[in-house]
């Protein structure tokens, strides 16, 4: 920690004085930059320097807020020494380390982009139909209708609608390639 001139203590000088929260606050942004570098360079991951930064913080601030941190002879060390401390305990969390297993991971959402692209395609193939043809399979495979209601909106037989929606889903199967 350094003095409000800026001047680090002198070696083999050590304040028993408990460090308040503020003097605290002004110590560990001081180090902030460095112990950061330090930490990226031992775990290689911006995040996980990240979040082991801002553990040692909150280990050290709750510790001066409660009056219990002592001014340290070297401040930078004894930060280092803890989020070093913070890092080894976290290596040793069964929860974090990998785990071999023969299953598969669920599907994660992928921002609707399935659903956007299976539209996309059932439109190219009823693009594909002609009007009477899409006009049944819309009604009854994606509507749900029966063939007679289907019959009843389209102004045509029943057996009329079930003839076109066969021949569409038909040619839909052969642009498919089923």
């Amino acid at each position: 920690m350094t003095h409000s001139d800026g001047v680090c203590p002198p070696p083999g000088r050590v304040d028993e004085e408990a460090m308040s929260a503020t003097e605290f606050d002004a110590s560990f942004t001081a180090y902030l930059p460095r112990l950061r570098r330090r930490l990226l360079a031992l775990t290689g991951d911006p995040h996980e320097a990240d979040d082991l930064l801002q553990e040692t913080y909150l280990r050290l601030a709750r510790r001066a807020r409660e009056r219990g941190l002592t001014r340290q002879r070297h401040p930078y060390a004894y930060t280092c020494a803890v989020a070093l401390n913070l890092l080894r305990d976290s290596w040793a969390r069964p929860s974090r380390r990998e785990r071999a297993t023969d299953r598969l991971p669920e599907a994660g959402w992928d921002g609707g982009l399935g659903s956007y692209e299976a539209s996309a395609t059932a439109l190219a193939l009823l693009r594909t139909l002609s009007e009477k043809e899409a006009a049944a399979v819309i009604l009854v495979d994606l509507e749900g209708l029966s063939h007679d209601t289907a019959g009843e909106r389209l102004g045509a037989h029943r057996g009329t609608v079930q003839r076109n929606r066969m021949r569409g889903l038909a040619k839909m199967r052969a642009v498919l390639g089923h």
